[in-house]
């Protein structure tokens, strides 16, 4: 989906439409706290964008109209969409409330153009939604994903066999899934720029900078990922994170992006009619440490945010020193089992 939180927005609010829009709480109402969860594309134009600090969003764009992030109505349209997606397959892979990976090999349209089909799928969305989506078609996931991402808005790309050392070559390495900054510049001092760059490299050397992603990058460069569309995988963990460009310093904002990520993780945990018993945060200062705090529950957690933001901050205050210094924070939960199974004590012998 396109600017997926803004767009439901801008739709909700026709008088926004033409303005720059940023999906976080206002900091001029709240001491300059909170964290960007999106934000509509004149709002991007100036440089704002997700999982910035709404305080720096406000100084990039102070014209901006600051909206607090609607995780439930956003839940519905979500549901909404892939509702629609069942019409064409039932093999659908989720990654996020806005992003789906489908194989449309064998669909229910029996359609043979995967590009017919996407352009139908698009227009069928925005007749029933009034919003817009990009879709990447390909013939595997990370080549869709890159097409996908290609042209937004209202996008249709399609990446055929014959076509993949012209559409990766002159992409810069930044756009190649699982590249991130750090290794952005790790991959510049090697001078790996472009996909044409890293076509260039050997598998051996890859893998001796970047350990087992130099192997993944070797394939992805040319176009190689036999990953299929997991759309009866049994999960074994379902979480969120999020990586800040400036580190956040107080309890306050901490306390808020826990309340985010609880809120996305009941969410996930809901719409896949899940629970756990282990509840795990994670943790990287500005020096990229990294460390993870796990918490086991006798009996499973209660998929309610609260409860998970309670149990969050527990966590948090048991890694955090004195001085608080958090580039990314992340809320998981794992040991999950289907919702509709509970613990019950049976007695062993009738009374």
């Amino acid at each position: 989906m396109d600017a997926f939180y803004a767009s439901i927005e801008m739709r909700d609010h026709p008088n926004w439409r033409t303005r720059p829009l940023v999906i976080a709480k206002d900091p001029r109402h709240n001491g300059g706290k909170g964290v960007v969860a999106t934000a509509n594309y004149k709002a991007r134009s100036f440089g704002v964008h997700s999982a910035m600090s709404a305080q720096k969003a406000l100084q990039l764009c102070p014209t901006a109209v600051f909206v607090r992030p609607n995780f439930e109505k956003y839940r519905r349209v979500s549901a909404q969409i892939h509702a629609i997606f069942h019409e064409y397959t039932d093999k659908i892979e989720p990654i996020a409330f806005d992003e789906a990976y489908l194989d449309v090999t064998h669909n229910k349209k029996e359609s043979f153009s995967a590009l017919l089909l996407a352009k139908r799928l698009q227009q069928e969305i925005f007749d029933k939604t009034h919003l817009t989506c990009s879709t990447g078609i390909s013939y595997n996931k990370f080549l869709a994903k890159m097409a996908s991402d290609f042209h937004k808005p209202v996008g249709v790309t399609l990446v055929r066999q014959e076509d993949v050392a012209a559409f990766l070559a002159p992409l810069p390495i930044e756009k190649f899934r699982g590249v991130g900054k750090k290794t952005a510049l790790k991959m510049h001092s090697l001078k790996i720029y472009t996909g044409a760059d890293l076509l260039r490299q050997n598998e051996r050397d890859l893998i001796a900078h970047f350990g087992k992603m130099g192997a993944v990058f070797y394939r992805r460069a040319r176009g190689i990922d036999e990953r299929p569309v997991e759309w009866q995988r049994e999960r074994k963990s379902l979480g969120n994170e999020r990586t800040f460009a400036q580190p956040l310093k107080s309890s306050q904002e901490v306390e808020e992006v826990l309340s985010f990520l609880s809120i996305k993780l009941e969410q996930g945990l809901n719409k896949r009619q899940l629970h756990g018993k282990s509840l795990v945060l994670k943790l990287r200062t500005s020096d990229f440490k990294t460390i993870t705090k796990r918490m086991t529950a006798d009996s499973f957690f209660k998929n309610d945010s609260k409860t998970l933001t309670f149990y969050g901050q527990q966590l948090f205050d048991e890694l955090q020193g004195d001085e608080i210094d958090v580039r990314l924070l992340g809320l998981t939960m794992t040991n999950l089992t289907a919702l509709q199974y509970e613990n019950i004590e049976l007695p062993l012998w009738g009374s």
